[in-house]
């Protein structure tokens, strides 16, 4: 009898110690998120503004070359990359900004059904949290990230806010999970206070962890203005950060610089806080930009043509790092075309997390980040919506192989060879004829296709 129950007590330990054994080797997920900072807003990319910590991030890890945001709009670039399907699908046309002052986008948002990478990983014992910008639905708490996977949410759900208030304009929009909060500081840095305050009580965690960590920098601000009653963007630059980019001629981009500067500082925080609680080693660091930056407001997309709200690569190819020490190799690149919707699949599968039943638009890119294992030829497709208050029109844009179409706002269409014309200079309506009508056809194919 007592044999029999030594071997029952043996086999409990056994199942028990597995579970945490194999729990324990389950990596951990950080991806670090930025706002408007184009490819030219980052040191290692070769822009002007120093960024040493996501410069050391490229020393440590892969760094890419190619690689897409899933819209050079925020709402749909974060739809994209939290679901892994393309925003074109989504319930309520997520295509443009949801704007947090507008009557109509009070019942617009992240719909229940549309399940993000947070759920899945909180469904297999994972620990979930937001911290910083949502923009995936606000007011109703049912468009809350705690209602779509998170455990933990801190920060805010309009596009934008007052770095110094906490507001969007006049109106109360720091959460602490379903709640407003009044919190005094300045935006960035409490985002990364934040985010400090969870890696540390990751040290004792039995769950690895999944941290979607969404600056709000360096997209510009959204003060109130009295006289006039309403919001106001601004550039919300900190004195003590502009005399550090007192060389910078230009106004509004020195603004801009300041505010990358202390972005920079933060994510620098956050990966002293990984290491100095042990998490670094088995943590996957995902380093990205949300789009293109806007140059009215400081940003750049150089050599690229165009910008934020349009789909010329300035717009869509974005900075994108990954660091994984061990797994990884450091201060490697590669060309190979990626795009956000690949870290749906990616993250599951590093995981060991099943993702049969969902339809995702992506792939499983582990084997380029461990092997450098091509990930072979592309079909890429983005879609704008109309915004009459932002007074933006509709755009598509797609990309097969190296060839890319795109038709503007205006109804202007573009063909560019990307191998042999990476700055989309010279168009080929006139001369590939063939072509064209090749990627209009496939285009109208692949948007009725993802059409709800």
């Amino acid at each position: 009898m007592q044999h029999t129950l030594n071997q029952i007590c043996l086999g409990l330990f056994l199942i028990f110690f597995s579970h945490h054994v194999q729990a324990a080797e389950r990596p951990n997920f950080l991806i670090i998120f930025t706002d408007d900072q184009g490819l030219n807003d980052v040191g290692c990319y070769g822009s002007e503004i120093p960024t040493p910590n996501i410069d050391q991030l490229a020393k440590e890890g892969l760094l890419f070359r190619q690689y897409y945001s899933a819209s050079s709009i925020c709402t749909p670039s974060r739809f994209g990359l939290l679901t892994g399907r393309n925003p074109s699908r989504s319930q309520d046309r997520l295509l443009g900004a949801l704007m947090f002052m507008s009557t109509l986008d009070k019942n617009r948002g992240i719909q229940p059904g549309e399940t993000t990478i947070a759920e899945v990983l909180q469904q297999n014992d994972y620990q979930t949290a937001l911290i910083g910008k949502w923009h995936l639905g606000h007011g109703n708490k049912t468009f809350l990230p705690t209602s779509h996977g998170f455990d933990l949410f801190r920060g805010h759900t309009g596009g934008c806010i007052d770095y110094f208030t906490m507001t969007y304009g006049n109106i109360p929009d720091w959460y602490h999970n379903q709640h407003t909060v009044s919190e005094n500081g300045y935006a960035t840095d409490l985002i990364t206070e934040e985010a400090e305050h969870f890696l540390k009580g990751q040290q004792i965690a039995k769950k690895p962890f999944f941290l979607f960590l969404s600056y709000n920098a360096p997209h510009f601000g959204k003060g109130w203005s009295p006289s006039d009653q309403s919001a106001i963007n601004i550039m919300q630059a900190r004195g003590s950060d502009l005399k550090r980019v007192g060389n910078i001629k230009d106004k509004v981009r020195r603004e801009f610089a300041a505010m990358t500067i202390a972005l920079d500082d933060g994510i620098g925080r956050v990966m002293t806080a990984l290491k100095n609680n042990g998490l670094d080693q088995n943590t996957l660091v995902i380093f990205m930009t949300d789009h293109g930056g806007t140059y009215v407001y400081g940003g750049s997309n150089q050599p690229f043509r165009g910008a934020k709200a349009s789909l010329f690569e300035g717009g869509i190819r974005v900075p994108c790092i990954m660091r994984w020490p061990g797994k990884i190799q450091a201060a490697t690149e590669t060309n190979e075309v990626t795009w956000a919707l690949d870290l749906f699949p990616t993250i599951c599968q590093l995981a060991n997390v099943d993702t049969g039943g969902l339809l995702l638009d992506g792939q499983d890119i582990s084997s380029l980040l461990t092997k450098q294992t091509p990930v072979g030829t592309r079909e890429l497709l983005w879609q704008l919506g109309p915004h009459e208050e932002l007074k933006r029109g509709r755009w598509t844009a797609l990309r097969q192989a190296d060839w890319k179409y795109i038709q503007n706002e205006d109804g202007e269409e573009f063909l560019f060879d990307l191998k042999a014309d990476p700055y989309e200079k010279q168009n080929r309506v006139t001369d590939k004829p063939g072509k064209l009508k090749e990627l209009q056809k496939r285009r109208d194919e692949l948007v009725n296709e993802l059409s709800p």
